[in-house]
């Protein structure tokens, strides 16, 4: 019997003026599951914006947005490397300022299909901070 189990998991970077403050693994939710189905098969866009928030509620597989969506940004960088895909993007000084703690990838400006959320420890970011998010999606 042949057993191929196909699983998505993800981890994320974020550097806070250019140092590393966090490291977290992320939730690849059940829509996100349903997009990369249907991004096989040519029917979905890609991936394009990053959102920062300030919920504290668990990632749950059923979440399609985050709870309390800050700011959202276009990705600065997509890169594809064997089986991962890393996605960046940047929140300038004053862009995206307040007590981040949520995370999510999209693939609109607005509203849009979610394909990862994560929750973490809060890193506060003052308006002369920036923030860069790098997140990397495995497939395994």
């Amino acid at each position: 019997m042949i057993n191929d189990n196909l699983a998505l998991t993800g981890a994320l970077i974020i550097e806070k003026n250019n140092v590393v403050v966090a490291e977290v693994e992320n939730l690849v939710v059940t829509a996100g599951k349903n997009w990369v189905a249907d991004r096989m098969n040519n029917a979905n866009t890609v991936m394009t914006h990053m959102a920062l928030g300030t919920g504290t509620t668990a990632a749950a597989a059923g979440n399609t947005t985050l709870v309390t969506e800050l700011d959202r940004n276009a990705l600065t960088s997509t890169t594809v490397s064997t089986n991962t895909i890393a996605y960046a993007a940047t929140w300038a000084a004053g862009d995206g300022t307040g007590a981040i703690t949520e995370a999510g990838i999209f693939d609109a400006a607005s509203s849009g299909d979610m394909l990862a959320r994560t929750v973490f420890s809060v890193v506060n970011k003052a308006a002369s901070d920036s923030i860069t998010i790098t997140w990397t999606i495995t497939i395994s």
